[in-house]
């Protein structure tokens, strides 16, 4: 069959990127699904930092390739062996496919399937298989096994988790990224116990889904840390309870003495090594950091090892907020519903497809949270 998807044909194009347009929209051909395969309408799928990292080159990844990692839809078709899903199913879709049967699989730890990771580098489907081409027959990689600014994309089940089908997929593509990733970073990979004083440095569309959770998980005191002012003020709105601008040169003494000399659990989601360590300063004793922005594979960070040590510091990395996606996002939609992560209110606006490029100059800009697009 035939889809529209937005290409990325070479990184490194200069901003705006309205101008030098780097996805272009294309017709391409979509195989159907294989065995353990399914085809989903996509009906929404927001632009995240990631997607940006690709686009300017922090990430590389093999080219050409249909971007677009967060994402909903609806079932078309299931290939042979999927037989838990169905044509009119709504689904959102997942960023790393779990095999179920490497080490860390049957751990319990999905988010490091290790086949999922080896596919997710080399641009396919977790069969290995490319399922997108160009009419003349030239392949095009999958992005993270979703290709989601699409019309249509070929996954693997195992990238796919089924939903309540009155959650409108606008809001449920949210689910498959920034919810799943900023809120299960506080709840699975910190474990934030109520009552815990919290800091959440980043305020992208991560970042506040990380405050929106640690306000849900009980926290009694929620910092927030950014560069831009807006972003510090929508914090207050969501209930943060004390902003700080990290530009300042005297920030980290700033959260310390305001919070007695810091807080128990420090976050980073601005994927920047500065930010990583201003979260680390501002941890107190016995303190812990988690981390779970993703800087250029070239970055390095500094450590005072003596405090690991002499003052019991924790430093932990979080991919895809630690989650088991078929438990996580069914809960966190859930909570969601019941009022308690109002993450609604980081949508910054719909765009169409043909619009994508305007909508990531926003993102690089900084002024907008969470958009997406609309198919």
């Amino acid at each position: 069959m035939k889809t529209r998807a937005a290409v990325l044909g070479a990184t490194g194009a200069p901003a705006p990127y309205e101008t030098s347009k780097p996805l272009v929209v294309e017709e391409l051909v979509l195989d159907p699904p294989g065995p353990g395969e399914v085809l989903v309408r996509i009906k929404a799928a927001g632009l995240c930092h990631s997607d940006l990292s690709v686009i300017n080159g922090d990430r590389p990844r093999p080219l050409p390739m249909a971007l677009g990692h967060e994402a909903a839809g609806i079932v078309e078709e299931v290939g042979s062996g999927v037989d838990d899903l169905a044509r009119g199913d709504h689904v959102v879709c997942v960023f790393v496919p779990s095999c179920g049967h490497c080490g860390p699989c049957a751990e319990g730890r999905p988010a490091l399937c290790e086949p999922g990771a080896a596919v997710n580098g080399a641009g396919t489907l977790l069969s290995g298989a490319r399922r997108l081409h160009r009419p003349d027959g030239t392949p095009v990689q999958h992005h993270l096994g979703v290709s989601g600014f699409a019309d249509y994309a070929t996954v693997s089940r195992r990238s796919l988790v089924r939903i309540d089908p009155e959650l409108p997929l606008t809001e449920a593509a949210l689910f498959g990224c920034a919810v799943l990733t900023g809120v299960g970073a506080v709840v699975n990979t910190a474990r934030l116990q109520a009552g815990a004083s919290v800091a959440v440095v980043g305020l992208g569309g991560v970042g506040l889904c990380s405050l929106l959770g640690a306000i849900a998980a009980g926290a009694r005191e929620v910092v927030a840390v950014d560069l831009a002012d807006d972003k510090l003020a929508f914090a207050r709105q969501l209930g943060a309870t004390a902003t700080f601008d990290s530009k300042d040169p005297d920030c980290a003494e700033q959260v310390r003495s305001a919070t007695g000399g810091g807080v128990e659990y420090a976050f980073e989601l601005a994927g920047a090594v500065k930010a990583l360590e201003l979260a680390y300063k501002i941890t107190r004793r016995g303190g812990t950091t988690v981390t779970a922005g993703l800087p250029p594979p070239t970055a390095t960070m500094p450590l005072p090892a003596v405090n690991l040590v002499a003052e019991e510091r924790t430093l932990k990395g979080s991919y895809i907020g630690t989650a088991v996606p078929s438990r996580d996002i069914p809960r966190f939609i859930q909570l969601y519903r019941r009022g308690r992560l109002p993450v609604d209110r980081l949508m910054s606006g719909t765009l169409t497809l043909d619009e994508i490029n305007q909508g990531f100059d926003r993102l690089h800009a900084g002024t907008a949270i969470r958009q997406v697009v609309t198919l």
